[in-house]
């Protein structure tokens, strides 16, 4: 009896402990917006800018055992969100069936995708422009050149992609900004004081030389190897004003860009609709030839 009660007690421990790690394991796990699983994968990697590690996702295009290489989209998550928030809350995995491109979906807290002004360690721009091109380009299966990579993003993310591209013009050919929050460096700060203090800790005051060095509207004025820009905003979007003074700027500077305004408001409604149109735009600006390669 003794015996038969602890082989017992020994098989429910073990039951309880592999469902402890079923359910880590599901936790862990994207779910999609249909609420089927994510075919998305989830990888991590140690950041030298920031020295710590970092999540991100990766969408594969279906063909890609097929040996060859393949253009990359770095696709960037907006203020308050994560890395997970396009693959759980839009139907990007439906959408990217058919795109010839691999995504990447990084996470960057709350970080503006900026080197901040006043925490030293927290060098944002210099993990994504340096460190995660440098992870993914060795990784994956990437064409690893300017002509074959794109960056877009929401909100947050859509100021940091043409921030990004203007910054490092060498590295993207292709840029797009959904809702962009432009004027993050500018005068966000004093037109929505619930973002105020993470923009002061990124920017610092306005007297700081970090929001001349990161306002999209002063960058593009210096930069002259240009990607091309892709610019959506809803009519109803408080970013609408910005988004339409960018739209000027690069049409008085003759810059190749596209802009569509359309209804909507700062919702995921709204990204979830216009994904489509981004993604083909994507793939029309990207080249995706390549030579066969082994990785």
């Amino acid at each position: 009896m003794l015996m038969r009660r602890r082989a017992l007690t020994y098989f429910f421990i073990l039951l309880s402990a592999l469902q402890v790690t079923l359910a880590q394991r599901a936790v862990s796990a994207p779910v999609a917006q249909n609420g089927r699983r994510s075919s998305a994968q989830e990888a991590i990697f140690h950041s030298p800018s920031l020295d710590r590690d970092m999540h991100y996702l990766v969408l594969l295009p279906r063909d890609y055992n097929s040996g060859r290489r393949f253009p990359v989209l770095y696709l960037l998550h907006g203020l308050y969100g994560d890395y997970k928030n396009w693959d759980t809350r839009t139907a990007l995995e439906h959408y990217a069936k058919a795109m010839p491109f691999i995504i990447v979906m990084p996470d960057a807290d709350n970080s503006w995708y900026t080197n901040s002004a006043t925490v030293p360690r927290d060098k944002f721009e210099n993990y994504i422009a340096k460190d995660l091109i440098s992870e993914i380009d060795a990784k994956y299966r990437t064409i690893s050149e300017r002509r074959a990579r794109a960056i877009a993003g929401l909100s947050m993310g859509g100021y940091g992609a043409v921030k990004l591209s203007l910054q490092y013009p060498e590295l993207f050919a292709f840029a797009a900004s959904l809702s962009g929050a432009l004027n993050a460096a500018e005068n966000l700060d004093q037109q929505r004081p619930e973002f105020r203090a993470k923009l002061l800790e990124v920017f610092g005051d306005a007297r700081n030389q970090a929001r001349k060095q990161n306002d999209v509207f002063l960058l593009l004025k210096t930069v002259h190897a240009d990607p091309y820009f892709y610019l959506a905003c809803g009519t109803e979007d408080f970013f609408l004003v910005t988004n339409r003074a960018l739209a000027a700027q690069l049409s008085s500077q003759r810059v190749p860009y596209e802009y569509h305004e359309t209804p909507g408001g700062h919702t995921w409604e709204y990204w979830d609709s216009g994904l489509p149109a981004m993604l083909q735009a994507v793939a029309r600006h990207l080249d995706p030839v390549s030579t066969p390669a082994r990785k």
